[in-house]
């Protein structure tokens, strides 16, 4: 009998060993393409400049798509399920008014954590909002979340009047300023947190693979025993909860806060999603493809600015790397 199990043992080892292996290529499906165009485009840049490969600028990288970062987390579950989301640069501004006026001593005055805790919360409802008007009233999510930008928007005018709220703790400013180690600081460990949370429960979770399903087929999943309206639900309050969390990184970096904060984000953060290798019509993606996408988009920008290249020509660049992204994807998928 020892033999026996000893025998099975030796035969399940290089099984097991297989199945860990796929498992952590899983966390990078799809992404050889994105990371090639990656290297090559922190070649070329170093070649063309002498600033970009220095520790100085990679960190500087870093700290400038954070904020991207962590808004194409939620992204990267919402377009995973087949869905959009049109509102996280609008929700992302009014998740910071929120914090600002409930925790700034002009208005009124709570505290930092008080103003934290009711700006994620406040979020979180705008995107489970957007999910409801997704499977209660049957709303595309292009026009759910469209509406929900703009209600957003409007409810962060309205908190102050269009008024911006500068100052905070020196507390709270610093978590995106010191670098712990010499080299991360807290937003930056924040967002390289999250990535891992959300890679492992994409991949090593039943709930996380059940997003795949949905995306693949909704009614297939649905008749699969998934919970497909209330996976739904869940998947655009998360998404809300991050853009939200974005705010606050951002509030940290700038020391204020405006209603007019996040204009345009939601273009980048999908951008960054599907140059990541995720696929608009739902099932295809990874949050190691989105971070290589996030990357894409954060060395660009960094690179053309070093370049001197001017901010409407950098618009350009990034509207051609985008359509590159999603013809790739369309020639992909027509192929398969």
């Amino acid at each position: 009998m020892a033999l026996s199990n000893g025998a099975s043992e030796l035969k399940a080892g290089p099984g097991a060993q297989a199945v860990a292996g796929a498992k952590l290529s899983a966390l990078f499906a799809g992404t050889m393409g994105p990371l090639i165009g990656l290297v090559l485009l922190c070649l070329a840049l170093s070649l063309t400049t002498d600033t970009f490969l220095t520790v100085r600028n990679i960190l500087n990288v870093l700290d400038q798509v954070t904020v991207l970062g962590i808004m194409a987390i939620g992204m990267t579950l919402v377009i995973l399920i087949g869905g959009i989301d049109l509102s996280v640069g609008s929700v992302l501004a009014l998740a910071a008014m929120v914090m600002g006026f409930v925790a700034h001593p002009d208005h009124l005055n709570l505290g930092m954590p008080a103003g934290i805790v009711t700006a994620l919360v406040v979020a979180g409802l705008c995107g489970l909002v957007s999910g409801l008007l997704v499977t209660v009233t049957k709303l595309p999510p292009f026009i759910a979340t469209l509406a929900m930008m703009s209600v957003a928007r409007g409810l962060a005018n309205m908190i102050t009047d269009g008024s911006q709220i500068i100052g905070f703790p020196d507390w709270f400013t610093s978590l995106s300023i010191i670098r712990h180690f010499g080299f991360l600081s807290v937003t930056v460990g924040l967002m390289m947190v999250l990535a891992i949370i959300f890679a492992i429960f994409l991949n090593y979770r039943a709930t996380g693979r059940s997003l795949y399903a949905i995306g693949g087929s909704a009614e297939v999943a649905r008749l699969s025993g998934i919970p497909v309206n209330s996976l739904t639900n869940w998947v655009y309050a998360i998404c809300g909860v991050l853009a939200g969390l974005a705010g606050i990184v951002l509030a940290a970096r700038l020391d204020s806060v405006q209603p007019s904060s996040g204009f345009g984000y939601e273009l980048d953060t999908i951008a960054a999603v599907v140059i990541g290798g995720a696929s608009l019509s739902g099932g295809v993606g990874s949050i190691g493809g989105t971070a290589i996408g996030v990357l894409i988009i954060g060395v660009l920008r960094n690179g053309l600015n070093l370049l001197g290249v001017s901010p409407f020509i950098q618009q350009v660049v990034i509207g051609v790397v985008i359509a590159l992204a999603v013809a790739t994807d369309t020639w992909r998928r027509r192929t398969q």
